[in-house]
Order: structure tokens, then sequence, then C-alpha cells
């Protein structure tokens, strides 16, 4: 993710940058969707900050509850938040797998904004590098969502993390991944690393692929040294900014002999899909199909 230290050796590197062709800003060979007034990029910046702060203040309140209602609370949450900041989604494919049992989810990484993507329609327990939680009110968010923080430059943690994983999904709980292990421009992807895919062998959870997508987009990108302030004024300056998620079918994660194959299942699952796929709208798809369903995670 951007505004970190050079990572270390081990660690995946996007080669995508804000200034390239792959995710040039503000050009990109998209469809110009134009700029949104001065006046409406601020309103958007106040309304998204502040539903997100309510959230924060109102967390508390909603622990005590069942998961199934806290889950629902986070979908409407996030939702808001998004519409807030001026991004559409657009939700399609197949119920996600073994509704209320544990899933693993794995997606395509893009931006910042994919984490409050996903948990729109697939909240869960969020795998994110270390960095995240001082972020600017995004980190307290991403805490109180139960985020699994991991330290990225101390490769010796990661079996923990695995261990920690397996013991979410093994309790029935949902644990949600971006294995390229960095952000890419979604243009350029990168290969599935297959830690992760450990913790749902061990304990016996179905994996449900999902495509991200935005469009334009340069608007959503953010890849190399993009600052996250710059990245969220490009987002809510954006006349029409629609991020869309595909869940694609499910793997049943007991019909794989290991975690390389599984990876590489779920990495093709991903990389098939048809990014010009129509989208079908989120409160449409929330209310025909319930998906009760919170980042970057280390090679192994």
């Amino acid at each position: 993710m951007s505004g970190t230290p050079a990572p270390a050796p081990w660690l995946p590197t996007a080669p995508c940058t804000p200034g390239d062709r792959c995710a040039a800003h503000p050009a990109d060979g998209t469809a110009p969707q134009g700029r949104a007034p001065v006046a409406l990029a601020v309103l958007r910046l106040a309304a998204g900050l502040g539903t997100a702060l309510l959230g924060i203040l109102l967390a508390p309140a909603a622990a005590p509850l069942p998961a199934d209602a806290r889950h629902a609370l986070v979908r409407l949450w996030v939702r808001a938040v998004l519409r807030a900041f001026g991004v559409r989604v657009r939700v399609s494919g197949p119920p996600a797998a073994r509704p209320g049992g544990p899933l693993l989810v794995v997606a395509n990484h893009i931006s910042w904004l994919d984490v409050p993507l996903v948990a729109a329609v697939l909240p869960g327990r969020m795998v994110a590098k270390r960095e995240v939680r001082g972020w600017p009110v995004l980190g307290t968010l991403a805490a109180l969502g139960g985020t699994l923080f991991i330290d990225r430059n101390r490769l010796r943690t990661l079996p923990g993390t695995v261990r920690t994983m397996t013991g979410v999904l093994a309790g029935g709980g949902r644990v949600v991944v971006f294995p390229e292990g960095s952000t890419w421009c979604g243009r350029a992807a990168g290969r599935f690393r297959p830690a992760a895919f450990q913790a749902a062998l061990d304990a016996g959870a179905d994996i449900q692929p999902v495509r991200l997508d935005y469009r334009p987009t340069h608007a959503a990108a953010y890849v190399g040294d993009d600052p996250l302030g710059a990245s969220l004024w490009r987002i809510v300056s954006t006349r029409r900014l629609t991020a869309g998620v595909r869940l694609l079918d499910p793997l049943p994660g007991g019909r794989y002999p290991d975690r390389r194959t599984l990876a590489a299942a779920a990495q093709r699952a991903v990389a098939s899909d048809s990014a010009n796929l129509p989208f079908s709208s989120v409160h449409h798809r929330a209310s025909s199909s319930p998906a009760a369903a919170s980042s970057s995670l280390t090679p192994s």
C-alpha cells in the first residue's frame, strides 16, 4: 500500500505507480467521467468522514449484538459511508458459499476502498498490514472492525497470523484477505500468495473469490507513493465513481491438495472473470440474497 517505507525484499511489490500508463492520474484511457464541482466534493468529504466517525461512536453499542446482527449493521453503515463519498456500488454473481459457515474471502487489491467495498457485501475479519492501524479515522475503523494486523517486515510473525485466521475460521467466522500482498492498478495484477489459504485448509473452510473493479479505474487506484489524502480527494471529486463487486463461484477447500494449488485456483478464478460483466444494484443484491457475509498479507 502507499505511503510506507521501502518494503522488505521478500514482500510483493507492484510495478504500478500513480503516473504510469497503468494507473495514470487523471487520464488513463477510461471514458471521461468529469470532475464534480468543488462544493460537491467538499460536501462528500465532510459527509463521508462524518458517517465514518458516527460508526466509530456507535460501535461499542453494537458489540454485544449477535454476529448476524453486527454484520447487517456493518453492511448498512459501510454502504452509507461509500455513498456519502460519492461511490456507487454494484454487486453481481452467485450467493456466497455456505451462508453462515466459515469462509475465506479473497479479492484482487486495487485501492484502500477495497476494504469498505468488500465489507459492504461480506463483512468479516480483515487481514491488513500494521501501518493501516495508524491511518486517521480509517485505522480506528479497521481496529474496531476486528482487523487482524500483521507486521509484514517480520516474516516470523506470519505463522502466528495464519494460526489466528485458522481459529477465526474454525469458530465459524469469516476472514477477508487480499492475497496479492500489495495494491495493483486494476489492469496489472499480482500473484496470489498462498499463506492465507493454509488457514482455510486447516479449518475446512470454503473460499469465496471476489473480483473488484472501479470505473474510472484511475480515480480509485491507490498505488506507489500516492498519498492517502490525495486519493481521498480524487475519489470525492470524481463526478461518478462506480465500484463493482463480483462474487465468483465458491471453491471448496477440501478439493485441493495444498495451499499453493488452492491459491492458484482462486487467482485463476479472479483473473479469468470479465470486468465488463454488467453490475446489479447492491440494494437489489442484498434484498434478493442476504449475503451475510472486515490488507495485505505477506508471502509464505
